[in-house]
């Protein structure tokens, strides 16, 4: 069972054959912790306290820290799992106004761990499908293709965004 995993989409296997990332997201938690802070640098304290609430990380910081704290609290804290960085990419991508993508390797776990984890509907409408991001290098599934950019497919599956990924129109 344990060769498994390589044959997976998003296994975290190098190109050499090398484990690369276990399943602890702590530094991709941080990540998308440290674009949280940089689009919420000029929002008030509320808005910054609605994201920490929102991302689950209210029990990581006393409330006083900045964000970049708190991203350097997570990574030097407990382990996090692929669900705590869905809450996280979830709230990230609930923040209004214009922000960065999320870095792909964070929006490819959270739609493979959310495509099992959605409500039926999301999972429905991606079922028998391979599944896409046009703007990064990963799919999954299998079946006719259905593509979004990523964070359309992480926003789908998260409930952000009602609008699934699409087939491709064809030529």
């Amino acid at each position: 069972m344990s060769d498994l995993a390589r044959f997976l989409p998003l296994s975290h296997r190098s190109p050499d054959g090398a484990a690369a990332a276990p399943a602890d997201r702590r530094v991709q938690i941080s990540t998308v912790i440290a674009l949280a802070a940089a689009v919420l640098e000029a929002a008030s304290d509320d808005a910054r306290r609605a994201f920490i609430d929102d991302a689950r990380l209210s029990r990581d910081g006393d409330g006083t820290a900045s964000l970049a704290e708190l991203a350097g609290t997570v990574v030097r804290g407990r382990r996090r799992s692929a669900r705590d960085l869905t809450a996280v990419a979830r709230a990230y991508l609930r923040l209004p106004g214009p922000r960065p993508p999320l870095p792909f390797d964070v929006a490819g776990a959270v739609a493979l761990a959310a495509s099992t984890t959605a409500p039926f509907a999301r999972r429905a409408a991606i079922a028998g499908h391979t599944v896409r991001a046009t703007d990064a290098g990963w799919t999954f599934g299998r079946g006719p293709e259905v593509s979004a950019s990523a964070d359309d497919i992480v926003a789908f599956l998260t409930g952000v965004s009602d609008v699934p990924p699409r087939r491709s129109p064809v030529s």
